[in-house]
């Protein structure tokens, strides 16, 4: 039987199915959880091993250590989580990768698939129909945790038979057999396998497969199984590369930390491997090395009978098939039994090295200097999509920063007030026409970051907060505007040659200070967007009426002071026009506020 290009096509599509199962099963559960799984890893990384048990059930949940400590990068970009916090997620998160390698070793052959994934779809399909949409999350996830075992059925069907292509047998053959340089060879086939399709889980489920069928035997197995442990870093380091300087540190620890692994594993590799062995066999599980041995000897002695084992033309109750089918299930047993008890020894060791690790990744990946990123985005990143529904936090993050940097224009139009014409004028009036031209690229920044989020799966929550989140960063921008159309008010009234007395300057410096104390609060209640105070909302109303009272009372007198003679008519002009955009600016800080209002107003409906 030869292996031709469309049955490489058919393995590819596998693969691809059994990914595209773990994504879709990954992603409704996030829809599903919604806010609370994004509170979950903020809540329970209070210290090393509270984080430790936080990777370990968010990876088993969702099926993929890549995705959890993608989203665990995430974090750390967004500022929730510091670099020690994710170290030991990311730790957990490397013991509930095994969890899958359990699901596939004890239900992927021991249970006849076909069996449960159709009734499955019937039950999802129903589901992805229903009005409330969190019962459609749950639809997708039952849709991909059955695509995910059709893919690994297909898998099995399309792995290509080295045995029948004596080419390729004759050159795996040759590095099969080079001792422990083959065990390091197979170790890099586990990393670079891995690293090509980004999931360790699907590399396990190919070299289980592989295994018993006695392709490959059970010690190269394990390597190749090491090996993917390190694959499995590429997907968050390639995560990292577009995020800052603490994202990069956390990839960079997960590499670290099975490099690590690795390493001590490989100097007792043999020892480690007959450890496992004996468990197994321990356990009532037989023995892992048996079925190499078994199936290679029945080749030689029966090639007939070796042949229709394979082609399944043998009757299901053969004694023979009986016999191959136990000891499968013994190598699956064991491959799972290496793959956790390596990641449980590996964290019972590094987790007392956290500190040692925190201090190693920040020699490794060195802090820019500070003024490198000034002007950049702080938070979010083009890189960090993984997942949508985790992304608003760092957008959250985000906008916050550009608040702050939005609140800096106000005290520099302040300034500038009291500035008289020349070299210092010219100086902060280009400092405050940079900052507004950086506000208006954040904004652009921001709003497709949030647009590109709100193309991914989303919680009908996550994308009323995304809808929320465009118009707050909206109004930020025109307060922005605003700020630096008072400079521009400015630089008429110097080219008009008018002057501001001590009153005007006095009462405009009044104007700034509410609208100042306003901003303030705005960005208060930022900070605390999931979890505003009422208290704190019915503040902002007040400083709003506070500047619109002020706003009047100026107006008013205005007009008695230019009848008096207390300035000229023109400067009164100017006055007004900068009271008037100082007014707007708190208008737009109610907007926002009004944003952050709605979204308490539905979480407490919630």
């Amino acid at each position: 039987m030869t292996y031709s290009f469309l049955d490489l096509l058919c393995l590819l599509g596998s693969v691809a199915m059994f990914l595209y199962g773990m994504k879709v099963m990954s992603e409704g559960l996030q829809k599903a959880a919604g806010d609370r799984l994004r509170n979950i890893l903020s809540a329970m990384t209070r210290n090393r091993f509270t984080g430790m048990l936080t990777g370990i059930v968010i990876t088993a949940l969702i099926q993929s250590s890549s995705a959890s400590t993608v989203m665990v990068v995430s974090f750390v970009n967004a500022g929730l989580m510091t670099l020690a916090q994710s170290m030991a997620v990311i730790f957990g998160a490397n013991v509930g990768t095994t969890f899958t390698a359990w699901i596939i070793a004890l239900f992927g052959f021991k249970v006849d698939t076909s069996a449960f994934i159709l009734p499955v779809i019937a039950c999802a399909v129903p589901l992805l129909f229903a009005s409330a949409s969190r019962k459609k999350s749950i639809g997708e996830f039952l849709i991909g945790f059955a695509l995910m075992f059709m893919g690994l059925d297909l898998i099995s069907d399309y792995v290509p038979d080295l045995q029948s292509n004596p080419e390729m047998f004759q050159f795996l053959e040759r590095y099969a057999s080079m001792g422990f340089i083959s065990v390091l060879l197979f170790v890099l086939v586990g990393v670079v396998l891995t690293a090509i399709i980004q999931s360790s889980a699907a590399t396990f489920a190919i070299v289980l497969i592989m295994c018993t069928k006695g392709w490959i035997s059970f010690d190269l197995a394990c390597a190749v199984v090491l090996g993917s442990n390190i694959g499995t870093t590429i997907t968050p380091l390639l995560a990292s590369m577009s995020g800052n300087v603490a994202a990069k540190r956390t990839a960079m620890g997960h590499l670290l930390f099975n490099m690590f692994g690795i390493i001590w594993t490989l100097a007792v590799f043999y020892p480690f491997v007959r450890l496992n062995v004996d468990i197994t066999k321990w356990l009532g599980q037989g023995d892992p090395n048996s079925i190499f041995g078994f199936v290679n000897d029945l080749e030689a002695n029966d090639p007939q009978l070796y042949n229709s084992i394979f082609d399944n033309s043998l009757p299901a109750g053969h004694p023979v098939l009986a016999k191959i089918a136990q000891m499968q299930f013994s190598v699956s047993f064991g491959l799972s039994m290496f793959h956790t008890i390596f990641n449980l020894i590996n964290v019972t060791i590094m987790i007392w090295l956290t500190g040692f690790y925190v201090k190693l990744v920040e020699k490794l990946v060195s802090s820019k200097h500070m003024g490198d990123e000034e002007f950049q985005l702080k938070f979010i990143s083009g890189g960090l999509m993984s997942a949508s529904e985790l992304n608003i936090a760092q957008a959250e993050k985000e906008i916050v920063v550009y608040a702050q940097r939005v609140q800096r224009m106000i005290a520099m139009a302040q300034n500038i007030v009291h500035t008289r014409q020349g070299d210092d004028f010219t100086k902060q009036f280009s400092r405050l026409e940079k900052y507004e031209e950086i506000s208006d690229r954040m904004e652009i920044e921001i709003a497709n970051y949030l647009n590109r989020c709100s193309e991914g799966r989303l919680s009908n929550e996550g994308k009323h907060r995304i809808a929320a989140m465009l118009r707050i960063v909206s109004e930020i921008e025109s307060i922005a505007d605003c700020c630096y159309g008072v400079a521009k008010i400015l630089i008429r009234k110097q080219e008009s040659h008018v002057d501001f007395n001590e009153e005007i300057s006095h009462n405009i410096d009044t104007m700034f200070i509410a609208v100042e104390a306003a901003m303030t609060n705005m960005l208060l209640l930022l900070r605390n967007f999931e979890t505003a105070d009422q208290t704190e909302i019915i503040t902002s109303y007040n400083h709003e009426r506070e500047i619109n009272n002020l706003r009047n009372q100026l107006r008013v007198a205005n007009v008695e002071n230019i009848n008096e003679h207390h300035y000229e008519y023109q400067a009164g002009i100017y006055y007004m026009d900068i009271i008037g955009s100082l007014e707007k600016v708190g208008d737009y800080i109610i907007n926002v506020v009004d944003e952050v209002k709605e979204q308490f107003r539905q979480k407490a409906a919630g």
